[in-house]
């Protein structure tokens, strides 16, 4: 006996158009709420930041006293660049420098001593949210104070400087790290257990850790940007050059006064024009290929022969600042794991040569003494 099988029933197109649409839309609620939950849960890459801080204040601190015994020829009233032609281009420009406030010999001094001292507090990571917006607020004054006659190193500082004063980059590595550990330490031990209602000052403390996370998170972002618009606006810009579409680019720099501190080694590098060609469409093909690189392991190789490039142009070119500012820049590409691999090696390190140097005196032994005739030595 033949059974009929009962017609399955189908969805009108209107139906299944529908629960299409609610599962791409579910989708793409979902991936927001990932990307908000990345922005907002917890501040990442706290030791790059760090590694920016320290990197970026150590050369600030450096360039100011390089540049010591020329401050006044530089930014002070003595300058060719007078403090009155300085406020003209900055009611041009809208530019503003703290060192334009007086013409006084004195107080351009005082300036100058409080850039180095917040350059080592910066460093350090003492009170770091204060001194943070103070190091830009000094990196700016002093970029606009003499605008024409620096390179173009201290450009790129100035940038990172504005960026790091939104960021979390006292977490690590610093001074106030150091102080919340011990506060932390010592409320543990001093807590007493039990249900406490959240107070107002709580939850403002909770607002203003979620605030401070997201825009630690958001300047973070903007800094790998704005590394990526270097790298690849300068590979661009390169690509348009006939010198480096045929290689002979660094032929040319090689034989300028201006960037040959060391003449003899630049005309014994230029005296190989293989090395040259190779070296100037490595240069053109890794700042292009640099932001298209950055989501694999072939990043480490890139950042590897970019860090080579930024070492051979502090050295043949004399931009020292430059190319310390690329370096450290590039730091915001590794990863915390990186960071935290290195600091256990360093610990271990330092522990391992602690413990062979108390075991240097544990081994060193009295002078033997002669056995005493009768015993049993």
């Amino acid at each position: 006996m033949e059974t009929e099988q009962a017609p399955v029933p189908t969805l009108p197109p209107r139906r299944t158009a529908l629960r299409n649409g609610d599962a791409d839309s579910q989708r793409m609620f979902r991936r927001i709420g990932a990307l908000s939950s990345a922005v907002t849960d917890r501040p990442m890459s706290l030791y790059a930041a760090a590694v920016l801080r320290i990197g970026y204040g150590l050369l600030y601190l450096a360039f100011l006293l390089r540049e010591f015994p020329h401050r006044d020829e530089i930014w002070g009233p003595g300058s060719p660049w007078t403090p009155a032609l300085a406020r003209q281009l900055f009611d041009q420009t809208g530019w503003f420098s703290i060192l334009t406030l007086s013409d006084s010999q004195a107080y351009f001094e005082i300036c100058y001593a409080t850039a180095v001292v917040t350059s080592v507090l910066f460093v350090l990571g003492w009170r770091t949210r204060m001194v943070s917006i103070l190091f830009a607020v000094v990196v700016t004054s002093f970029h606009a104070r003499a605008i024409f006659m620096t390179d173009g190193g201290d450009n790129l500082i100035l940038l990172m400087a504005v960026y790091l004063s939104l960021t979390a980059c006292g977490r690590r590595w610093s001074l106030d790290a150091r102080r919340t550990r011990l506060v932390a330490s010592g409320k543990a031990e001093h807590s007493v257990a039990g249900p406490r209602t959240p107070s107002f000052r709580y939850q403002l403390r909770v607002k203003r850790e979620l605030l401070g996370t997201v825009l630690h998170n958001c300047a973070m972002v903007v800094i790998a940007a704005q590394v990526c618009i270097v790298y690849g606006s300068a590979g661009l810009y390169k690509v348009q050059g006939g010198s480096w579409e045929n290689g002979t680019a660094l032929h040319y720099v090689m034989n300028l006064d201006l960037f040959r501190p060391w003449p003899a080694l630049s005309l014994m590098v230029d005296s190989h024009p293989i090395l040259i060609a190779v070296t100037t469409y490595m240069t053109v093909l890794l700042q292009v290929a640099f932001p298209f690189v950055l989501f694999g392991r072939l990043k480490y190789i890139v950042l590897t022969m970019l860090l080579g490039m930024h070492v051979g142009i502090a050295v043949l070119m004399g931009l020292p600042l430059f190319s310390g500012a690329m370096i450290v820049a590039d730091a915001v590409f590794l990863p915390d794991r990186f960071y935290t691999f290195l600091g256990q090696r360093w610990r271990r390190t330092f522990q391992r040569a602690a413990a062979a140097g108390a075991e240097e005196p544990s081994q060193r032994e009295s002078p033997v003494v002669p056995a005493q005739p009768g015993s049993a030595g």
